[in-house]
């Protein structure tokens, strides 16, 4: 009786607990969609988007998530649809929720591949990462590391999967200082990181003037699809590159007339971009952080 009470306690949760999506996109190329989710106390890891692509000679992983467990999964998911190596391990920036679940791959000694910038935005951020993860996500903190590039891109590489080929291209400060972004050969698929974000409100850790010119340089690779850092792939990328660099536009010039004026940054905070309210997810609280990274360094043009 007991045993069918725990049983019974257990249905909802198994109910409600959602699978570990992986979509094929192309032959050879998967995705997982993470959630929309701010990256806060108890946010789970699983926030962004993760990708494998599958070659003659083995895998590439872009980005492996915010925790072990969210890494682990994915390679799971891996191992579903090929048994071959493991080959390179892609991390398109520093952020936690893209780079925190790389331990998972660790056992099949991949090739670590990141932004010449990497390693050392690694070290300036490890201490406040790992000590933030406990708050991030709990028990699934365990086993976290920061692990920096075996490989290191200067401008840019190929990286050889046998029957296709991976473009590595490192760009100039953008979203972050350590933004990679990626094509495939066979597909003509470009993973940009969180070089665009779609539906979700774009996140500053850089220079957003810098990333405008970013924005062009990725239109200019006229990619039939896009696979952004968060939100949905993408087959019209333009459209999305617009609604970016939109925002990125209002918001720079907003923050640049509220200085003129004189205005505070608590009170630019609470104005500038609000006619993109409503156009974005997690809109309130992102733009807020944005608003009080881009106006200090704003007040010193």
């Amino acid at each position: 009786m007991k045993t069918l009470l725990g049983l019974l306690t257990l249905l909802p949760a198994l109910a409600f607990a959602s699978p570990f999506n992986i979509e094929n996109i192309a032959p050879g190329v998967y995705v997982h969609h993470g959630e929309h989710k701010d990256l806060a106390e108890h946010y789970g890891g699983d926030i962004c988007n993760l990708s494998f692509i599958v070659g003659s000679k083995g895998v590439a992983v872009i980005d492996t998530g915010g925790s072990p467990s969210v890494g682990a999964k994915l390679r799971k998911e891996i191992r579903k649809v090929t048994q071959l190596p493991i080959l390179y391990v892609i991390q398109t920036h520093v952020h936690p929720d893209h780079a925190m679940g790389s331990a998972a791959f660790k056992q099949d000694k991949p090739t670590f591949v990141g932004h010449s910038k990497l390693a050392n935005e690694m070290a300036l951020r490890k201490e406040a990462y790992l000590r933030n993860q406990n708050v991030w996500i709990d028990a699934d903190a365990k086993g976290t590391e920061l692990i920096p590039p075996d490989l290191s891109v200067e401008t840019t590489h190929d990286l050889d999967l046998g029957d296709r080929t991976l473009h590595l291209t490192a760009h100039p400060i953008a979203h972050s200082p350590s933004d990679l972004s990626v094509q495939d050969s066979a597909s003509k698929i470009l993973w940009t990181g969180d070089l665009l974000f779609i539906e979700r409100t774009p996140s500053v850790d850089g220079d957003i003037a810098s990333w405008l010119n970013v924005i062009e340089q990725l239109r200019a690779e006229k990619s039939p699809r896009i696979v952004p850092g968060h939100g949905p792939v993408t087959t019209k990328g333009d459209v999305a590159l617009d609604d970016e660099k939109r925002y990125l536009t209002v918001l720079l010039s907003d923050v640049r007339a509220a200085i003129k004026r004189g205005d505070s940054m608590e009170q630019t905070i609470d104005t500038a971009a609000q006619s993109e309210k409503g156009k974005w997810v997690l809109f309130d609280s992102t733009n807020r952080r944005n608003v009080a990274r881009v106006f200090p360094v704003l007040e010193w043009e």
